[in-house]
């Protein structure tokens, strides 16, 4: 093999690194003439057929088109690969012009909204949220409510048993009888007490037999009728917004006495009369009294001593009235059209 040979072989390289299409190709390139085994490595197995005198210069030219080569590859590498990145920045760019995802976010039940507002009303008042729980003992959910075996007003709440000692609690009266047993000796006590109760009944627009109460209780020393009214009062304020009445009227109810219902003026027409309140100007709110001297005495309060008011709202006539619910239903059919009404009061 003489010099024109050698030059050749560089031509036929340099011409087909020009011709790579990939970097691929670039690495079967760069095998084929400068691995251990190449066409340029095996030119220097031909010098030893070459006359003496002609291996210098021969060798000098092995030596040239080695580093030709070698250069070409790494240029056309780079410039393959400029090709490469810019294709597949290209293939994964981001059109930032375009709208994000927004995710679908859920909402608070209106239930919840109700709940918390109340909880709201009254933490800022002083008073502790207190639970208990839902399988109660028929001790607390009756007899230390003032409601014994066999009293007439265990038959107004159509209770649901699990046997003869347990019932689904049908008021969240019994967690404030636990809690009056617990700090009876802890006094003045002030609670808010919300929490879902039943009581066997057949659902339809107005009634469940399932539904959410939070109740009431403070006991001390001077607690009066014109505490429980101011309360009421501020309650209905902040639920309802200022401006709306509230007037008793005598009831029954076993652990309060006196017992009262309570009205708030029509927060539609504003006590003037209309369809939702009957044309009356009032609509009925919630039940409370104050604390009997026998509830008390159960508990080993001394009720010469110590008086107290309790009263008890239902969330979901609060959230019907509030929110132009009309079917208590809707509340408990997890239906999310219905529930997207209620983003806008999270």
């Amino acid at each position: 093999m003489d010099l024109k040979e050698v030059i050749g072989l560089k031509e036929e390289a340099l011409k087909k690194i020009d011709e790579a299409k990939d970097l691929k190709d670039i690495e079967e390139l760069r095998i084929a003439y400068l691995s251990k085994k190449g066409k340029v490595s095996g030119l220097m197995e031909v010098m030893r057929s070459i006359p003496k005198e002609e291996k210098a210069a021969f060798g000098k030219e092995v030596n040239i088109v080695k580093d030709e080569i070698t250069k070409a590859l790494e240029a056309k590498k780079d410039e393959l690969k400029k090709i490469e990145d810019t294709k597949r920045l290209e293939a994964e760019k981001i059109d930032i012009t375009l709208d994000a995802y927004t995710p679908k976010l859920g909402t608070l039940h209106p239930l919840t909204l109700v709940q918390e507002a109340i909880e709201d009303c009254f933490v800022g008042l002083g008073y502790k949220v207190a639970e208990g729980p839902e399988v109660e003992l028929d001790y607390y959910n009756f007899e230390r409510a003032n409601i014994p075996e066999g009293h007439p007003a265990r038959d107004m709440q159509d209770s649901l048993y699990i046997d003869e000692k347990t019932l689904l609690r049908t008021h969240t009266t019994a967690i404030q009888m636990r809690v009056l047993e617990k700090e009876a000796h802890d006094l003045p006590i002030k609670l808010i007490c919300p929490g879902k109760v039943y009581r066997r009944d057949n659902d339809d627009a107005t009634h469940s037999h399932q539904f959410m109460q939070a109740e009431g209780l403070v006991v001390a020393e001077g607690i009066t009728l014109g505490d429980l009214k101011g309360t009421l009062q501020f309650m209905i304020d902040s639920l309802f917004g200022e401006g709306h009445k509230i007037r008793f009227r005598p009831s029954y109810f076993p652990f309060t006495e006196p017992s009262v219902e309570v009205d708030m003026s029509c927060h539609m027409c504003h006590g003037k009369g209309c369809p939702v309140c009957k044309g009356t100007g009032w609509i009925e709110i919630l039940g409370s009294g104050m604390v009997h001297p026998n509830v008390l005495k159960m508990a080993g309060i001394d009720p010469e001593r110590y008086t107290g008011f309790a009263f008890g709202i239902g969330l979901e006539r609060v959230a019907m009235l509030k929110y132009g619910i009309d079917d208590i239903r809707d509340l408990y059919t997890n239906d999310a059209r219905f529930l997207e009404a209620f983003k806008r009061l999270d």
